[in-house]
This record gives structure tokens, sequence and C-alpha cells, in this order.
């Protein structure tokens, strides 16, 4: 139950103090590609004028990432090749990342949560690969994002973030559930509550809303369930965290959602591990370590 007095997820994001805006970039990337009269060409020249966002892009085109036989040279063949949703993603996903400065150190390794929040984007997209979906990108950056939320609450309520986790310290509770009996909420419904903000999908949305809880998803308890399996995978291979000590537990209609066999989980992590370095390297070396 809420506790009285606090504020809820809307409030935090809009009343206390700076949230980051969406990334420019990433609004005019979006814009072109919902332009019916936009080219490959002119969106290929809107991030060919972002030099890291170029740099990235690349760098990830030519990694293990895609794994394609032949070498990416131009943004305007990465956005042929992988195409322009996929990309305007990946752009989302990319963007996104530098916009979180000044997080508490105490709190949470800005590298770790990245890490865990990049294993996760990793095993979404996998999951989705193997479900056959048409843009795989998408669950990677929600998989990405889907702690996003806990970054707003380590940096707007530090004291009650400390609190919860400490509190899990001591009662081995999870932290989401930790946050919830600490704030009135957690920090998917944070999360959620950001890419309402930015304005972002619903799908996107929803699948960092509920991705501790995927079958109260309204638009797609799908894309939830990917994202509450691929958090409980990360989790279990330990590569990174956002704060949680423990495995979060499994919600066993999400996984037969997924309609899957287990039979994926092998060659998903296998998967993983080979894309992991290539996907780190990406988003956190420094733009000067990635240009040519």
């Amino acid at each position: 139950m809420k506790k009285a007095g606090k504020t809820d997820p809307q409030k935090l994001i809009c009343e206390s103090g700076v949230v980051p805006s969406l990334p420019i970039i990433y609004a005019r990337i979006n814009k072109a590609v919902n332009d019916p009269t936009s080219s490959m060409t002119s969106i290929g020249e809107i991030i060919s004028k972002d030099m890291g966002l170029s740099a990235r892009l690349l760098r990830m085109a030519n990694s293990a990432f895609y794994n394609f036989p032949s070498r990416i040279d131009t943004i305007s063949q990465a956005v042929i090749v992988i195409g322009i949703e996929q990309i305007r993603d990946l752009a989302l996903g990319t963007s996104v990342i530098e916009l979180f400065e000044g997080i508490p150190r105490h709190l949470v390794s800005m590298e770790s949560f990245w890490r865990h929040s990049m294993t996760c984007g990793l095993t979404a997209r996998m999951l989705a690969v193997h479900r056959r979906e048409i843009n795989v990108e998408r669950y990677f950056v929600a998989g990405l994002l889907h702690d996003i939320g806990r970054l707003i609450i380590y940096m707007k309520i530090p004291g009650q973030a400390s609190e919860a986790l400490s509190r899990c310290k001591t009662t081995g509770e999870f932290l989401y559930q930790a946050e919830r009996e600490i704030m009135g909420f957690h920090h998917a419904e944070v999360g959620g509550a950001l890419m309402q903000y930015w304005k972002l999908p619903a799908t996107l949305t929803e699948a960092v809303a509920f991705h501790h809880h995927p079958l109260d998803s309204n638009h797609s308890s799908v894309d939830a369930s990917t994202i509450h399996v691929a958090d409980i995978i990360a989790n279990a291979m330990e590569l990174g965290s956002s704060g949680e000590r423990c495995i979060p537990s499994l919600v066993p209609e999400a996984w037969e959602q997924l309609g899957l066999s287990t039979s994926v989980l092998e060659p998903t992590l296998n998967e993983v591990d080979r894309q992991f370095h290539d996907i780190i390297e990406v988003f956190l070396e420094p733009v000067s370590k990635l240009l040519p």
C-alpha cells in the first residue's frame, strides 16, 4: 500500500526538478521516419550530423551484434541494410545513455548498471529473434531501458533509494518490492512514467512499466513478457547490476506467452556472450575511441 505523503511516479517525473529531455537527435530522426516524404538518404543525413551517434551506429553495424559479411562504411549504408525503424530505435538507445550523469556512486556504479541493461537488451533481442519478430531492435531498446526508472529514483530521492537498498541486504527481498514498500511505487512504474513523458510508443512504455508484472500490460503483454524473461536471465548471468541483489521470480505465464521451447535458452546465452563485449564497447567507450 502506498504510504501517506509519498509522491507518485508521474509527479516524480514532472515535479521534482529537471528530468532529462528526450534527445533532440532522436526526435529529429523519429519525425523523419514518420514523414512519408522522407527518404533513407535524408534520414542518413540527419544521423550523419551527429558525430557521436554516427560513430556508435557504424561500430554497431560492423560488430557481432549484426555479423554482416561485408563492412558497412557509411550511415547511408547502415540505414539501408539495418532498416529505417530499426536505426531509429537504436538511435534512441545510444543517445539516452548519455543523459544520466551525477548518479551517486554509493547507490550504483553506472558502468555496472549499463552492463546489466545491455545484457537484458541483448537477451530480449535474441528471444525476439527466436520468435521471428520483424523488428528485433525495439526489444533490445526496451531491455536497455527497462531499469531506467531506477536512475530517476537515484537522482531524485537518493535517501529513499538508499533505504530500499539497505533493506534488501537485511531482508533478502527483491529491490522492486522494497521500493514499493518505502516509496509507494517501484522503478518500473517510474520508467513507464518517463516513457510517457517522452511520448514514446505504448508498447515500449508498457514493456518497461510492467517488466515485473507482464500480465498487467494492456497493449502488448508479449513485449512485457519478453523483457520480464530477459531481465531474469540477465540477473542470473551477473554481468552487471542496477542494484538488485537477487534473481527476480519468473511469472510462468510470461514464459508461456513467448511460445518458445527451453531449447532456445542455451543458444541465447551463447549469443549474448558473443555479442556482449562489442556492444559494451559501442555504448560505453568514449566517442574519440570509436572514430576512425
